[in-house]
């Protein structure tokens, strides 16, 4: 079935102004009145068309990652995992896929700069022979919080105040200071990479934790991440001061000015994997996002390379209509029980529905490139041609069938229903040691973001001792720093 077989044309296949209707329009330029200075007309629909339409040109922006920007090209095997994953895409080097990718910042507005200290959205759709893949990530490889529980106060916290439209620290320094978890992703973002000087110079990540599954029906965790071919930059702030001075879109500037000359945005696919028969084996959870997994032990294995080569046609088409939903998976990629993840699953799509309609996969940029087929009918802005007469499963009368079974990850579950949190937290060591790899004066100025934050007249005594007491049990000097700059003893 041809999702688009009656897609409206383009305006350039018509050489005169229509309404949406087809009917030619012989003045766009004025409204139909009674004499030259008479009453406008109700009749005049094409005036009422116009208007009614351009009442109608905004949709619901993005709760979060609002801000974006998008770009298409191909993905390319360039190494073998066929052992790993039973996905047609990966199944051989030399095998292409066309994808779209869309990068963004997360917590502000549509029209928000390109140069604050955000984590930047990395997503990136696959259009594979078996359906679409969505591969939903971050710049940064970890997250803020592990359970999807706490997402909504999470996003409310990082907003702006309610009362002012203000985003303050002693809002976020609050709520985070309930969940230790952060630092880690705190490592990242108050980090001199926290401000990427473009999308082309940052890497990215799968953030969650995937699971591959071969042929024969073996599972292994994995983790995806995205490697710049340009290398990594980023802006220090006096840096992102003058260049969001000068153009608050100079990210997506680049992007589009780089495809534009033939200065084709690359990036490199490596990938980390666990057998799941051995994820006790570390003093971390294999499913916590708030967790990197080890180079040193589980090393990146190459996969393959994203080419960005094409600029979108339009920007609300193919930007603000784009949507991804990691629980878009393909045969031999499935989840995992990282608990962000499940919870992803579910959000990502409602929220599309909420914005786009019932029917955002039948958009163009969403739809999937292969042939499919379902019964899922009608709803606002259903506008598939269809014109069979058997929309029930099965029937004797239509030879559609079952697709051949592919494998799944087996899983035995047991235990009581309960909430509660796991059971390896571990949150102090790992951004203990990402602090320490860093050079003196990176170390400086990571203490410096936080001695600025910590310092904001609303963040209470408690709260910056809370903070400094973190930061004590992920590095003793780190914390002493804090607490000397800050006047403050630790509460440890």
């Amino acid at each position: 079935m041809d999702p688009y077989k009656y897609r409206p044309s383009s305006a350039y296949n018509s050489p005169f102004f229509t309404t949406n209707s087809g009917a030619p329009v012989w003045n766009n330029n004025s409204s139909l009145t009674v004499g030259t200075r008479g009453p406008i007309l109700l009749e005049d629909y094409h005036l009422v068309e116009k208007l009614a339409n351009f009442d109608r040109e905004r949709i619901p922006e993005r709760v979060v990652h609002a801000r974006g920007a998008s770009a298409k090209g191909f993905f390319e095997v360039t190494h073998d995992i066929s052992h790993l994953t039973c996905a047609d895409f990966l199944r051989a080097p030399g095998v292409q896929t066309p994808v779209i990718v869309r990068f963004s910042t997360v917590i502000h507005e549509r029209g928000s700069p390109e140069t604050l200290r955000d984590p930047r959205g990395f997503a990136v759709k696959f259009y594979t022979r078996e359906g679409n893949f969505d591969l939903v990530g971050n710049n940064f490889p970890v997250f803020f919080i592990r359970d999807g529980m706490k997402f909504p106060d999470m996003v409310h916290a990082l907003k702006p105040n309610p009362k002012s439209h203000i985003q303050e620290n002693w809002r976020i320094l609050d709520f985070f200071s309930h969940h230790p978890e952060s630092l880690h992703m705190f490592t990242f973002l108050f980090d001199d990479i926290g401000i990427p000087q473009d999308y082309r110079h940052m890497e990215g990540s799968g953030v969650n934790t995937y699971t591959l599954i071969n042929k024969a029906g073996k599972a292994h965790y994995v983790k995806f991440h995205w490697k710049p071919t340009c290398g990594v930059k980023s802006l220090l702030e006096d840096e992102a001061i003058k260049v969001g001075g000068a153009n608050h879109s100079h990210a997506t500037k680049d992007l589009y000015d780089s495809i534009m000359a033939g200065n084709y945005p690359e990036w490199k696919l490596f990938i980390q994997t666990i057998d799941p028969d051995h994820e006790d084996r570390f003093d971390f959870d294999p499913l916590d996002v708030t967790k990197t997994w080890p180079e040193d032990i589980l090393p990146l294995q190459p996969v393959g390379r994203l080419v960005l080569n094409k600029n979108i046609d339009n920007f609300f088409a193919e930007n603000e209509q784009l949507a991804f939903c990691p629980a878009i998976v393909v045969p031999g990629i499935y989840y995992s029980d990282d608990k962000l993840l499940q919870t992803r699953i579910f959000s990502y799509a409602d929220t599309q529905r909420h914005r786009l309609g019932p029917n955002y996969l039948q958009l163009p940029a969403n739809a999937p490139k292969c042939a499919h087929h379902n019964n899922h009918h009608e709803g606002f802005m259903n506008f598939m041609h269809r014109d069979e007469e058997v929309n029930y499963f099965p029937s004797r009368y239509d030879p559609v069938r079952h697709a051949e079974r592919y494998p799944i990850p087996p899983a035995i579950c047991t235990g009581k229903r309960e909430k509660c949190i796991i059971e390896k937290e571990n949150n102090f060591k790992q951004p203990g040691e990402r602090y320490r790899s860093f050079t003196p004066d990176r170390q400086e100025r990571f203490i410096c973001r936080w001695v600025d934050a910590l310092s904001d007249p609303r963040v209470t005594h408690e709260i910056r001792g809370i903070w400094i007491s973190y930061w004590t049990q992920a590095d003793r000097s780190l914390g002493q720093k804090l607490a000397s700059r800050l006047n403050v003893r630790p509460n440890i």
